[in-house]
């Protein structure tokens, strides 16, 4: 058929012309990732702390006991948990690496709402080193039970994060090597 266009070439022409279109009307801001940070002022002096909480988001006695669970977790398993809390563009970024000594055997958890506060689908994040054996099912599977808005705006940020280190310190405790989903209930683990 000549100069006739299948269907599907249609569809993609117009589907083309539509993502043109729309991205012409974005500011190119908005379409830039946000720029890589890094911080190390923003970093703790004196003694290494298992928890930095740069947004304040947990009290002293939570932070202490945050501290204790870390702490308790790597004595038993020898596998390191971290925990970041901060807010873009407010981060020391990689800096964490050095100061942690980040290394195979480390997890680290980053509690971020993102630019400016607004909220984000999802507050916490994980990089986790390669000796962890936890499937990557289950990081995705506790982010999405803890670290969305409706837990966090139901329970609090705190919780979230007590919830979230207790669950991987319980499945790293347990050894199980196929453990794929956070437990049921953490609140009976702390």
């Amino acid at each position: 058929t000549g100069g006739a266009l299948s269907r599907r070439s249609a569809f993609q022409t117009l589907g083309t012309a539509a993502a043109t279109a729309a991205a012409s009307q974005l500011p190119l801001a908005a379409l830039a990732r946000p720029e890589g940070v890094n911080k190390p002022e923003l970093l703790p002096k004196g003694e290494k702390v298992n928890v930095i909480d740069l947004q304040r988001w947990l009290t002293t006695p939570e932070k202490g006991r945050l501290e204790r669970i870390l702490t308790n977790l790597e004595k038993d398993t020898s596998y390191r948990m971290r925990v970041l809390t901060q807010q873009y563009p407010d981060t020391p970024g990689l800096a964490v690496k050095d100061y942690w000594g980040v290394d195979p055997n480390t997890i680290v958890m980053v509690v971020d709402r993102g630019l400016d506060g607004r909220a984000r689908a999802n507050v916490l994040n994980f990089n986790v080193g390669d000796n962890i054996p936890l499937p990557p099912v289950f990081w995705s599977r506790l982010q999405a039970k803890y670290g969305n808005q409706f837990y966090v705006k139901d329970n609090g940020i705190d919780q979230a994060i007590f919830s979230a280190a207790q669950a991987v310190a319980d499945c790293l405790r347990r050894g199980e090597p196929f453990c794929s989903a956070p437990p049921k209930d953490t609140k009976e683990l702390l």
